[in-house]
């Protein structure tokens, strides 16, 4: 695959993501798992997962993952250019006519579809995601206290993730020493 070809190729998947990183996670499970067999899925789901982690967009950062296993570092340029071409010069458009669309019903109505669309994605990649995760009792208590500090304590989302992240190394590291001995 040449760049050129990566970057329309990402082009097409801005254009087409509304709602942020957590919907790209089926179309890119379509471009390249399904339809051109380039990586495998769980490489895109340990990709995605990675993505959420590290700071930045979402879509830039996966982008940047896959770009770098087709194509290595030009890839990963190539393809984070190309995934927020469409979004950056659809910004600096509307952010000059914006007052005027606002209060237009017709675009609040599409705003309203466009949300429901986003909402329908979003349950998709939690299915995929939850389908190709290692499930154990582990898996289940730590899901259950990500919720709980989410819901009830009310921990910021980033605390809760680095929280959860340090308690999964402490886990994979004591696993993989009981696994040792």
């Amino acid at each position: 695959m040449s760049l050129l070809k990566l970057f329309l190729i990402f082009t097409k998947i801005g254009a087409i993501l509304l709602g942020g990183g957590y919907v790209i996670l089926p179309i890119l499970m379509n471009e390249f798992v399904e339809k051109r067999k380039l990586i495998t899925n769980e490489e895109l789901v340990d990709y995605f997962a990675l993505s959420q982690s590290m700071p930045g967009i979402i879509a830039a950062n996966i982008s940047m993952f896959v770009g770098y296993k087709l194509k290595g570092k030009s890839g990963a340029l190539i393809a984070m250019l190309g995934v927020v071409f469409v979004p950056f010069i659809s910004i600096v458009f509307l952010a000059s006519v914006l007052d005027k669309f606002v209060t237009n019903q017709y675009v609040q109505a599409a705003f309203w579809g466009v949300g429901i669309a986003v909402i329908a994605l979003i349950v998709l990649t939690v299915r995929e995601m939850w389908q190709k995760s290692e499930k154990n009792i582990f898996f289940y208590v730590v899901y259950i206290l990500a919720l709980l500090t989410l819901i009830v304590l009310k921990l910021s989302p980033i605390i809760t993730i680095l929280l959860f992240v340090i308690l999964g190394v402490l886990y994979k590291r004591l696993f993989a020493y009981k696994e040792a001995d």
